[in-house]
């Protein structure tokens, strides 16, 4: 499997759980500016929405969408424990999660980074996602991972949209159980591995 990834970007979630499942892969890294990968392929080709992630597969096909990725590469490795069973409710639960983490948290991020957005609607969205990190703060404090004990691909996708948030001057300040979750999984070896492979660590 390759990965076609930018460093810094929602490519990092599955960047990581590739990493935590074990699974053989490769790296290609992609400008989304002139939207050329690194080697030279027009990235268009591959992804016409422009953006990453994209996996692609042993059979030369290509998966798209962090969640969709995410649950796949759980998938590929049952054991791992990054998700639930297929046709269970905590596989739903996972779901409703990595939805949420979707819609709610990664979408607006990007509005944060179009230089074209009034400030006034980024003073909004940043109102918007406090708001949603307040809903996220009680299950935090309670347990280490977003479905309780069980460390899954909600987590890597939660952690990597949070971390975003200094960049952005999203202001986590107020949330501690979020910042203890962001330094949680940082200590993670894959995630740490990861990072360093994208240049966002030493």
């Amino acid at each position: 499997m390759k990965l076609f990834y930018t460093p810094g970007t929602g490519s990092l979630s599955p960047h990581i759980a590739l990493r935590e499942a074990g699974l053989p892969f490769q790296l290609e890294r992609v400008s989304l500016r002139t939207q050329k990968t690194e080697t030279g392929a027009d990235f268009q080709s591959i992804n016409p929405h422009g953006y990453v992630p994209v996996l692609q597969l042993d059979d030369g096909s290509h998966l798209m969408e962090g969640p969709v990725i995410l649950q796949f590469i759980a998938d590929k490795l049952p054991d791992s424990g990054l998700a639930p069973a297929h046709g269970t409710l905590e596989r739903y639960r996972l779901q409703e999660k990595l939805n949420f983490i979707c819609s709610e948290l990664h979408k607006p991020f990007a509005s944060l980074v179009n230089a074209a957005y009034p400030e006034e609607g980024k003073r909004i969205t940043r109102e918007r996602l406090a708001q949603r990190f307040r809903v996220l703060e009680p299950t935090l404090e309670k347990s280490p991972y977003v479905m309780g004990e069980r460390f899954t691909v909600a987590d890597v996708y939660l952690f990597t949209v949070l971390s975003w948030c200094g960049y952005l001057k999203v202001d986590l300040e107020p949330f501690p159980a979020l910042r203890a979750f962001q330094a949680r999984i940082l200590e993670r070896p894959s995630v740490q591995a990861a990072m360093k492979a994208e240049g966002l660590l030493r």
